[in-house]
């Protein structure tokens, strides 16, 4: 299993980013999330343009693993960027 860091960014409401969040947890991934929806307004938008800088997208989950990011919920991505079987 690889040593990068591993961060989230999801939404609490949705279905997909909680999918994803359990799959990490499963996998006894070490990872940072935040659940922007529940920010402060100022924080929120800062947050949602970093995201959207670093993905290109306004969807979520974006996961950042190491140097590689993975927009939406993808098991078969996330384990390759871990160096994991799945």
């Amino acid at each position: 299993m690889t040593s990068e860091k591993v961060r989230l960014w999801a939404l609490s409401t949705c279905p997909w980013c909680r999918k994803a969040k359990l799959w990490l947890t499963a996998h006894d991934v070490d990872f940072e999330f935040v659940d922007i929806d529940l920010l402060s307004d100022a924080e929120y938008d800062a947050v949602v343009a970093d995201v959207q800088r670093l993905s290109g997208a306004r969807s979520f989950p974006v996961v950042k693993i190491g140097d590689t990011v993975i927009v939406g919920y993808s098991p078969e991505k996330f384990a390759r960027a871990l160096g994991i079987r799945a």
